[in-house]
């Protein structure tokens, strides 16, 4: 690899760093299934930026504990995503754009 040219070789940007974070935080998860298919990766980016998926079994398959365990994985997966210098993209509800009295 040639490294005098900043576009030879593999660059790690903070987008991947948080995958690669996200992918072990899911590794190291009591509630994630260890022996079945778990990834975390970037699908095709659009208008709303580069969209993350994040792929994994849980092994509590009670609906009630299922979604809790899915909240707390995203939260986690949210409040992590300042520490990458990223941030969720979300539309603006029309109340955004409300003109004050």
């Amino acid at each position: 690899m040639d490294d005098s040219e900043p576009t030879n070789g593999r660059r790690l940007t903070n987008i991947s760093v948080c995958r690669t974070y996200l992918q072990q935080y899911l590794k190291h998860h009591p509630d994630i299934h260890d022996d079945m298919t778990f990834m975390v990766r970037q699908l095709e980016p659009g208008p709303e930026g580069l969209l993350i998926e994040l792929y994994a079994f849980s092994t509590n398959q009670k609906w009630t504990e299922y979604e809790a365990i899915q909240s707390d994985i995203l939260d986690h997966a949210l409040a992590a995503l300042p520490a990458f210098g990223l941030s969720a993209f979300q539309y603006p509800s029309s109340g955004a754009f409300r003109v004050p009295d």
